[in-house]
C-alpha cells in the first residue's frame, strides 16, 4: 500500500565500479597485479621452468612498492580519492607484501612444518595490522586529519624479506642449501631463516612500534 502524500524515500544511487575508479585506484590495482604475478612466477619456477621466472617474481615486489607509494602521492596531488581507495590499498598490500613474500619463502625452501606455520602467521599478522590501521584511522589522525605515525611495522617493509631471499637465491643458497640450515623441533622441520618472517609479523601487530609517517 502506497503512502499518501510525498514521493516516498529517495532511490539509492547505483554504485558504478568503473565510474568510481580514479587514477590512484588504477595504480593500487597495478600493485595487486604485481603481487599476483609474483605468485604465478613462483609457481612457474616450481614447475621446473627457467630461473628467469623467480627473478621476475623478485623484481615485481619492489615494483609493487613503487606503485603503492605512487597511488598515495597521486591521490594527494589530485586531491581526489574514491570510496574504494582505502579498502583497495589494504587488499592490494596483503597480496603484494603479505602473500607474495610468503610464497617466495616457501618456494625457496621454507617448507618445514614450523616454517609453514610461521609463514601463515606472517600473512595473518599483515592482515590484522592493516585492519587495525583502517579501524583506528580516525582515532590516530591529528587536527588536520593526517595520521602522524604508523602503529606497527608497515607491511610494505616485507620488500626487505624478499631482498634477503633474492640475495640467497643469487648465491645458490636455496632449498637444502638455504642459509642457516634446518633443525627439527617436535618432529617438524624449522629453518632459522624463517625467524625473519616471525619477527616481521610480531613487529607489524605491535602497538609499541611507532614509525613517523611522511
Amino acid at each position: 500500500m502506497e503512502a499518501s502524500g510525498g514521493e516516498g524515500p529517495a532511490r539509492r544511487k547505483h554504485f558504478s565500479m568503473l565510474r568510481e575508479l580514479v587514477l590512484a585506484d588504477l595504480l593500487t590495482l597495478g600493485n595487486a597485479a604485481c603481487g599476483t604475478l609474483a605468485i604465478f612466477m613462483c609457481l612457474k619456477w616450481l614447475d621446473g621452468q627457467s630461473s628467469t621466472y623467480i627473478w621476475i617474481a623478485f623484481g615485481l615486489i619492489p615494483v609493487a612498492l613503487l606503485l603503492d607509494i605512487l597511488d598515495g602521492a597521486v591521490a594527494r596531488w589530485r586531491r581526489k580519492s574514491s570510496y574504494l581507495g582505502a579498502d583497495l590499498d589494504s587488499l592490494a598490500d596483503i597480496v603484494s607484501f603479505g602473500v607474495a613474500p610468503a610464497v617466495l619463502g616457501y618456494t625457496l625452501g621454507l617448507r618445514g612444518g614450523w616454517d609453514v606455520l610461521v609463514l601463515v602467521l606472517f600473512v595473518t599478522a599483515g592482515i590484522s595490522r592493516l585492519a587495525r590501521y583502517n579501524a583506528t584511522l580516525d582515532q590516530l589522525g591529528g587536527e588536520d586529519g593526517k595520521v602522524p605515525y604508523y602503529e606497527g611495522l608497515p607491511i610494505p617493509s616485507s620488500v626487505l624479506l624478499a631482498g634477503v631471499l633474492a640475495a640467497a637465491f643469487g648465491l645458490d643458497a636455496f632449498g637444502e642449501a638455504l642459509w642457516l640450515g634446518e633443525v627439527e623441533l617436535l618432529g617438524a622441520g624449522f629453518h632459522p631463516l624463517a625467524a625473519m618472517y616471525l619477527l616481521a609479523g610480531c613487529a607489524m601487530v605491535s602497538a609499541t612500534v611507532r614509525i613517523p609517517k611522511p
